[in-house]
């Protein structure tokens, strides 16, 4: 690795950083307590078989596998997970900057795209929240496949290579079960001229999202995934998708779509078209989410590195105009790289605070007062509030009374109610 090269990777590290320090103190959300009881259930080395019988559990394994560790090492440190989470996210974005160096037509606009990536707000609760790890599990997994599927085109060891991409390809789809999405995405990054060579050497990829996709099929009575109405192939995708894609480009994909609208070169247009097709692929399998038509900003992840590489073009394109000097062109980058961060600083942490509140004052009344006690009002569902006390205050699940004559009959130790404005009452 060159000089030029490491000092890249280091800048890009150190903006990924930047932008989540503000997050790592943030508590653990009241979710994460139920992935770590599953965790404990399916990510040891001797649960590997429980783990693939289950067609919903061992499309998330590599959320178990790395929340068990984290566990293991540290407790139940908060910031611990998100530093594992922010790892994934710096590994992401240098991955994001090798494709784009290596994929012809994004090459000018590597750096500036994955710098946009590193520090994009949109995507900030992948990163943050470690229940939805399966995110960057995912695209780390999947980019790495991807970069060793190209590479093994074109390098004399590409039965090597493309034996590294399939290992890789596997670990996505054992991520999170939209994992078979990728497989659009490695065409899409192939160069014309290669596409009867690669898709012989795609047959491995095809035949493994095939059986993963089989059997989730062929067990989905098993999967609430199918069965909670929270996914259907009825969901009104024509609202949900171009709504996802406006959401996901405002505001500087707009304002990267003006410039190469302006540019009125080709070859631009075509990248900046190769780029969006990328923000549709990543979002097509959230299109038919029945329970909002709204995409949920961690599984925009994987199409904004489409975003990133759109942001890119229009970038490199201004470094090629005359009348726009260099500095001009760095003052935009910074002020749209500050413009994320600051989101992620000022709003979005304050956010994840709020998220976490109810589930910590109901660990912290655990731990103060012991059980039983009568949760009164709580604006989550019980095997999360269970799952906390567990893990966190060491209480067993039944010490949460939630009906009235429970209480009654157990004579509570406290009486908890979290409304919008926390209420305590002994």
């Amino acid at each position: 690795m060159n000089r030029a090269l490491a000092l890249r990777l280091l800048l890009l590290a150190a903006l990924c950083f930047a932008t989540y320090a503000a997050t790592l103190n943030v508590p653990l959300f009241e979710d994460e307590y139920p992935t770590l009881s599953l965790a404990h259930q399916y990510g040891a080395p001797g649960e590997l078989g429980d783990l693939f019988h289950n067609p919903v559990y061992r499309t998330r394994a590599t959320t178990y596998w790395v929340m068990l560790a984290v566990y293991r090492l540290y407790g139940l440190q908060p910031w611990a997970y998100r530093m594992a989470s922010l790892a994934f996210h710096i590994l992401a974005t240098w991955l994001v900057y090798a494709l784009a160096r290596r994929w012809q037509p994004m090459r000018p606009a590597a750096l500036w795209a994955a710098l946009f990536f590193a520090a994009a707000e949109g995507h900030q609760e992948a990163v943050v929240w470690f229940a939805g790890f399966s995110e960057p599990a995912m695209l780390v997994f999947g980019l790495s496949a991807l970069l060793c599927w190209l590479q093994a085109g074109r390098s004399a060891r590409g039965r090597l290579w493309n034996t590294a991409g399939a290992a890789l390809f596997a670990l996505a789809l054992v991520s999170k079960e939209t994992a078979p999405v990728w497989l659009p995405l490695f065409l899409l990054a192939l160069p014309r001229g290669e596409w009867r060579r690669g898709l012989w050497r795609l047959v491995p990829y095809v035949l493994a999202a095939t059986v993963v996709a089989a059997s989730i099929l062929a067990q989905h009575g098993q999967s609430f995934r199918f069965s909670d109405g929270s996914f259907s192939l009825h969901a009104p995708f024509w609202i949900t998708g171009p709504r996802g894609m406006a959401r996901l480009l405002w505001i500087w994909g707009w304002l990267a779509l003006v410039v190469v609208a302006i540019a009125r070169r080709r070859e631009l247009w075509k990248s900046a078209g190769l780029a969006l097709a990328w923000c549709g692929i990543g979002l097509a399998p959230y299109c038919f989410l029945t329970y909002s038509t709204q995409i949920p900003s961690r599984q925009t992840y994987l199409a904004s590195v489409g975003l990133a590489l759109l942001f890119g073009l229009a970038v490199a394109h201004l470094e090629t105009v005359p009348a726009i000097g260099r500095k001009l062109v760095l003052a935009v980058v910074v002020v749209a790289l500050g413009a994320n961060i600051g989101v992620v600083w000022l709003r979005k942490r304050r956010q994840f605070l709020d998220r976490a509140a109810p589930t910590q004052e109901l660990i912290r009344v655990a731990r103060l007062y012991g059980g039983p006690i009568f949760v009164q009002c709580f604006p989550r569902n019980h095997w999360i509030a269970e799952a906390a006390v567990y893990w966190a205050a060491g209480l067993p699940p039944d010490s949460l009374v939630w009906t009235a004559e429970e209480s009654r009959q157990r004579k509570v130790k406290a009486v908890f109610c979290f409304r919008a404005f926390n209420q305590l009452k002994r």
